[in-house]
């Protein structure tokens, strides 16, 4: 389960990257993007902080049940 939610974070942080410097290049263009473009890396950066916070407090949880 740990692996798979790793692999998860990872590939969650490359879609996040990619969506902010698509909306960085839309802005550097010099087209304003609709406003719920902006909201996009939203959805990805909640699911981001979710998985971060389990990686790492897994450690910390591991230590405690082992004793």
């Amino acid at each position: 389960m740990s692996t798979w939610i790793r692999q998860f974070h990872r590939w969650l942080s490359i879609i996040f990257t990619m969506i902010v410097a698509g909306i960085f290049a839309a802005l550097g263009m010099g087209e304003k993007p609709v406003l719920w473009v902006y909201y996009l890396p939203l959805a990805p950066l909640a699911f981001l902080m979710l998985s971060g916070l389990y990686l790492f407090v897994l450690p910390y949880a591991l230590k405690l049940r082992r004793g």
